[in-house]
């Protein structure tokens, strides 16, 4: 069963974060207070407070105090400024619920060549006569927040992301308008405790050229050289994610997809309460010292059309 592995493969990916944590745990006790100490002082900041949730940020920014309180700042501001994608979040919602049981974001267990936490991005199942890109982002951050949540590896080991264009059509190229590709570039590289590592595309249509050409505009050049295209090649695709760690549609012998998509349901329904209490989160910018952000000075394309090239 889907659930016995991934309890086997977690002890395994456990045994690999400790040993590359190392952490002293008495500056680390200390750094968790100083950052909870200096959110009580941010007034337009309202964060969860505990832990678990203060050493994701650390970690993520390895331990840099400056850098985690920049990344927690922009972590709530994001979910304030970009509403569509970070509230209703009730699981047992009806609408939701068929977005999420289409299984849009898979984590799976196990590591990339690069060591990092793979996961699997199918954002185009969904039908584009009903669903818009609003509903994939709000589908693959909620469960991105989950697996955070769940696994203390991925904030050090980062994420390495297969992205699957198979079932993309005209219809869904059409709705990825230049608003949603820069909030997603944004949202994605730095408004999280992670590090992405890689991105694999995989059954990606000919009409998919101009919108990557579009949104490595808004990607950064460590991220543009850690991008791969596979086309329909798998064996090129093992060549950056092991076959133990995929599914079999995928030519890997990690389960199935129906047996993975199950579990993380399981996982996100266990985790129903604590995903509602979340949508309180986030900065109220009329308190803000200083200047107040904008969606425009988080998502603002104005200076992209500069440098872009869609040839």
């Amino acid at each position: 069963m889907v659930g016995e592995y991934v309890c086997t493969l977690s002890e395994e990916l456990q045994k690999r974060a400790k040993e590359e944590i190392n952490e002293d745990p008495e500056r680390r006790a200390e750094d968790i207070q100083h950052i909870r100490d200096w959110l009580k002082h941010q007034p337009h900041i309202k964060a969860r407070t505990d832990d678990w949730t203060i050493l994701r940020f650390l970690r993520g920014c390895k331990f840099s105090l400056q850098r985690t309180k920049e990344k927690l700042d922009m972590f709530y501001t994001c979910k304030s400024l970009c509403p569509e994608w970070y509230k209703n979040r009730d699981p047992q919602d009806k609408k939701m619920r068929a977005i999420l049981e289409l299984g849009l974001l898979l984590p799976l267990d196990g590591l990339s060549v690069r060591g990092a936490r793979v996961v699997l991005a199918r954002p185009t199942l969904r039908d584009p006569n009903t669903t818009d890109m609003n509903d994939s982002a709000w589908a693959i951050l909620l469960m991105m927040e989950v697996l955070l949540a769940e696994d203390e590896t991925v904030a050090i080991t980062g994420v390495e992301m297969i992205l699957d264009g198979s079932s993309m059509t005209l219809q869904h190229t059409a709705q990825m308008n230049l608003t949603i590709l820069k909030k997603a570039s944004t949202i994605m590289q730095e408004g999280y405790p992670m590090r992405p590592k890689g991105l694999n595309y995989i059954n990606t249509p000919a009409a998919f050229d101009t919108v990557f050409n579009i949104f490595k505009t808004f990607m950064k050049e460590k991220m543009k050289r850690r991008t791969h295209f596979h086309g329909s090649d798998l064996d090129s695709l093992h060549k950056e994610v092991p076959k133990e760690v995929l599914p079999v549609e995928y030519g890997g012998t990690n389960g199935t997809i129906e047996d993975i998509k199950k579990y993380w349901l399981q996982r996100v329904d266990a985790r129903r309460d604590w995903l509602i209490e979340d949508e309180q989160y986030g900065v109220d910018e009329s308190k803000r010292p200083g200047k107040a952000k904008t969606s425009a000075d988080l998502f603002g394309i104005e200076g992209s059309f500069r440098k872009l090239n869609v040839d």
